[in-house]
């Protein structure tokens, strides 16, 4: 089943979302996002369910760029389940800054998000994350790489998106 996961051992769910931003981060027009950061990455840390994001001593993921683009920016995190992960996508202020994505990173003709499962206590890196999101374009939903669309616990997304501009559910 595409999106289950095993019951043999405890499993976690990791994430990665990709945007190319449409400015320098340092630009005016970038400044709600940039400055909002903390805010948003501090309720993902607190939020139940949380297990870990990847950041470095800024706090955040902007200054990675594990894609040949230089303005793609990456967001990789890791939840205790499905219900977690969407609870902080769309019952949180997170939702509103999902909402304004258009507003800083460009459309994108390409799958700009995955899950898969984590055995708990592993946490992925960005290598491994792109290896996802690369085998989700190619091949489409799978046990190795998938959507909210292939979770069937998975239900807020569908009613509390933003109406993602690209047609991409988050």
């Amino acid at each position: 089943m595409i999106g289950g996961k095993a019951m043999s051992e405890i499993q976690h769910l990791a994430q990665l979302n990709i945007g190319r931003f449409r400015y320098p981060t340092d630009d005016p027009r970038m400044a709600d996002f940039m400055n909002n950061l903390d805010l948003v990455n501090g309720l993902a840390e607190r939020s139940k369910g949380f297990v870990w994001r990847l950041k470095d001593e800024s706090n955040n993921a902007t200054n990675f760029r594990p894609f040949d683009d230089p303005n793609m920016a990456v967001n990789l995190s890791v939840w205790e389940s499905v219900e977690a992960l969407e609870r902080f996508v769309w019952q949180t202020v997170h939702k509103r800054f999902y909402g304004r994505r258009p507003d800083w990173f460009d459309t994108m003709d390409t799958p700009h998000f995955v899950l898969w499962w984590v055995p708990a206590g592993h946490l992925p890196t960005l290598e491994e994350a792109k290896e996802r999101l690369a085998h989700l374009t190619a091949h489409g939903p799978s046990d190795d790489a998938f959507g909210w669309e292939s979770v069937p616990a998975a239900q807020l997304w569908k009613t509390a998106r933003c109406g993602a501009m690209d047609g991409q559910a988050a």
